[in-house]
Protein backbone atom coordinates (compact mmCIF):
# COMPACT_ATOMS: atom_id res chain seq x y z
CA UNK A 1 0.00 0.00 0.00
CA UNK A 2 2.81 2.42 0.87
CA UNK A 3 4.49 1.70 -2.46
CA UNK A 4 1.27 2.34 -4.40
CA UNK A 5 0.77 5.61 -2.54
CA UNK A 6 4.36 6.59 -3.30
CA UNK A 7 3.85 5.85 -6.99
CA UNK A 8 0.65 7.90 -7.00
CA UNK A 9 2.51 10.77 -5.36
CA UNK A 10 5.26 10.50 -7.97
CA UNK A 11 2.77 10.68 -10.80
CA UNK A 12 0.94 13.61 -9.24
CA UNK A 13 4.15 15.47 -8.45
CA UNK A 14 5.39 15.25 -12.01
CA UNK A 15 2.19 16.45 -13.66
CA UNK A 16 2.11 19.94 -15.12
CA UNK A 17 -0.36 22.00 -17.10
CA UNK A 18 0.56 22.95 -20.63
CA UNK A 19 -0.36 26.61 -20.11
CA UNK A 20 3.17 28.00 -20.19
CA UNK A 21 3.82 30.32 -23.09
CA UNK A 22 5.61 28.65 -25.99
CA UNK A 23 8.93 30.34 -25.33
CA UNK A 24 8.77 29.59 -21.63
CA UNK A 25 8.18 25.83 -21.69
CA UNK A 26 11.84 24.77 -21.51
CA UNK A 27 12.64 27.31 -18.78
CA UNK A 28 9.52 26.44 -16.79
CA UNK A 29 10.14 22.69 -16.92
CA UNK A 30 13.78 23.19 -15.98
CA UNK A 31 12.87 25.42 -13.03
CA UNK A 32 10.19 22.97 -11.84
CA UNK A 33 12.70 20.12 -11.91
CA UNK A 34 15.22 22.16 -9.92
CA UNK A 35 12.61 23.08 -7.32
CA UNK A 36 11.54 19.45 -6.86
CA UNK A 37 15.14 18.30 -6.57
CA UNK A 38 15.97 20.97 -3.98
CA UNK A 39 12.74 20.60 -1.99
CA UNK A 40 13.21 18.97 1.39
CA UNK A 41 9.66 17.61 1.17
CA UNK A 42 10.12 15.81 -2.17
CA UNK A 43 10.27 12.04 -1.94
CA UNK A 44 13.47 10.35 -3.07
CA UNK A 45 11.74 8.97 -6.19
CA UNK A 46 10.43 12.42 -7.14
CA UNK A 47 13.95 13.83 -6.80
CA UNK A 48 15.36 11.00 -8.92
CA UNK A 49 12.80 11.52 -11.69
CA UNK A 50 13.37 15.25 -11.70
CA UNK A 51 17.14 14.82 -11.74
CA UNK A 52 16.68 12.84 -14.93
CA UNK A 53 14.40 15.55 -16.35
CA UNK A 54 16.94 18.25 -15.52
CA UNK A 55 19.80 16.27 -17.08
CA UNK A 56 17.70 15.52 -20.17
CA UNK A 57 16.77 19.20 -20.56
CA UNK A 58 20.38 20.33 -20.12
CA UNK A 59 21.61 17.72 -22.61
CA UNK A 60 18.91 18.70 -25.10
CA UNK A 61 19.78 22.40 -24.98
CA UNK A 62 23.54 21.74 -25.16
CA UNK A 63 23.27 19.36 -28.14
CA UNK A 64 20.83 21.62 -29.98
CA UNK A 65 23.31 24.51 -29.69
CA UNK A 66 26.08 22.24 -31.01
CA UNK A 67 24.26 20.16 -33.63
CA UNK A 68 21.27 22.28 -34.61
CA UNK A 69 22.30 25.94 -34.15
CA UNK A 70 19.59 27.11 -36.57
CA UNK A 71 16.77 25.39 -34.70
CA UNK A 72 14.11 27.48 -33.04
CA UNK A 73 13.16 28.00 -29.41
CA UNK A 74 9.81 26.48 -30.32
CA UNK A 75 11.51 23.24 -31.34
CA UNK A 76 13.40 23.12 -28.04
CA UNK A 77 10.14 23.77 -26.20
CA UNK A 78 8.34 21.00 -28.12
CA UNK A 79 11.10 18.50 -27.34
CA UNK A 80 11.17 19.57 -23.68
CA UNK A 81 7.40 19.22 -23.34
CA UNK A 82 7.45 15.85 -25.10
CA UNK A 83 10.15 14.62 -22.69
CA UNK A 84 8.04 15.79 -19.77
CA UNK A 85 4.97 14.05 -21.21
CA UNK A 86 6.98 10.88 -21.94
CA UNK A 87 8.18 10.65 -18.32
CA UNK A 88 4.70 11.42 -17.01
CA UNK A 89 3.14 8.73 -19.21
CA UNK A 90 5.80 6.35 -17.93
CA UNK A 91 5.10 7.12 -14.27
CA UNK A 92 1.35 6.83 -14.82
CA UNK A 93 1.90 3.41 -16.42
CA UNK A 94 4.03 2.34 -13.44
CA UNK A 95 1.16 3.27 -11.15
CA UNK A 96 -1.47 1.62 -13.38
CA UNK A 97 0.52 -1.63 -13.49
CA UNK A 98 1.65 -1.67 -9.87
CA UNK A 99 -0.55 -4.61 -8.90
CA UNK A 100 0.18 -6.62 -12.05
CA UNK A 101 2.61 -9.56 -12.17
CA UNK A 102 6.31 -8.62 -12.26
CA UNK A 103 6.67 -9.80 -15.88
CA UNK A 104 3.94 -7.40 -16.99
CA UNK A 105 5.50 -4.51 -15.05
CA UNK A 106 8.86 -5.28 -16.65
CA UNK A 107 7.31 -5.31 -20.13
CA UNK A 108 5.90 -1.82 -19.52
CA UNK A 109 9.30 -0.51 -18.46
CA UNK A 110 10.84 -2.12 -21.54
CA UNK A 111 8.36 -0.33 -23.82
CA UNK A 112 9.64 3.03 -22.61
CA UNK A 113 13.31 2.05 -22.68
CA UNK A 114 12.90 0.76 -26.24
CA UNK A 115 11.00 3.88 -27.34
CA UNK A 116 13.78 6.05 -25.99
CA UNK A 117 16.64 4.02 -27.47
CA UNK A 118 15.06 3.54 -30.89
CA UNK A 119 14.32 7.24 -31.43
CA UNK A 120 17.60 9.14 -31.21
CA UNK A 121 17.63 12.86 -32.00
CA UNK A 122 21.34 13.52 -32.47
CA UNK A 123 22.81 10.04 -33.03
CA UNK A 124 25.41 10.95 -30.43
CA UNK A 125 28.31 8.49 -30.42
CA UNK A 126 29.05 9.17 -26.73
CA UNK A 127 26.88 6.33 -25.48
CA UNK A 128 28.62 6.34 -22.10
CA UNK A 129 26.95 9.70 -21.53
CA UNK A 130 23.72 9.29 -23.44
CA UNK A 131 22.91 5.84 -22.09
CA UNK A 132 24.15 6.30 -18.52
CA UNK A 133 20.60 6.08 -17.19
CA UNK A 134 19.82 3.03 -19.34
CA UNK A 135 22.84 1.21 -17.93
CA UNK A 136 21.84 1.95 -14.32
CA UNK A 137 19.55 -0.98 -13.49
CA UNK A 138 18.26 0.64 -10.28
CA UNK A 139 17.30 3.89 -11.98
CA UNK A 140 13.60 4.71 -12.22
CA UNK A 141 14.23 6.51 -15.52
CA UNK A 142 16.25 4.16 -17.71
CA UNK A 143 16.07 6.33 -20.82
CA UNK A 144 18.64 7.65 -23.26
CA UNK A 145 19.42 11.34 -23.10
CA UNK A 146 19.78 11.28 -26.90
CA UNK A 147 16.08 10.85 -27.61
CA UNK A 148 13.71 12.50 -30.02
CA UNK A 149 11.11 12.89 -27.30
CA UNK A 150 8.23 13.61 -29.66
CA UNK A 151 8.76 10.38 -31.61
CA UNK A 152 9.51 8.38 -28.44
CA UNK A 153 6.31 9.59 -26.77
CA UNK A 154 4.24 8.56 -29.81
CA UNK A 155 5.99 5.18 -30.03
CA UNK A 156 5.41 4.43 -26.33
CA UNK A 157 1.79 5.61 -26.41
CA UNK A 158 0.98 3.50 -29.47
CA UNK A 159 2.60 0.42 -27.97
CA UNK A 160 0.78 0.90 -24.65
CA UNK A 161 -2.53 1.29 -26.50
CA UNK A 162 -1.92 -1.89 -28.52
CA UNK A 163 -1.17 -3.78 -25.30
CA UNK A 164 -4.60 -3.05 -23.87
Amino acid sequence: MKRKLLLLLIAAATMMTHEAAAQEVYKTLRQMAIEKIESETSAKAVKEINTFKLNALNYLAMKMREEMPDSTIEYLDKQALAMHDFVNLYTSQLVANYDKPQAEQTSVVKIFIDASLSNPLFNDSDTALTQAYVAEENSLTRFSLDTDWQRAFIAAAITIKKKK
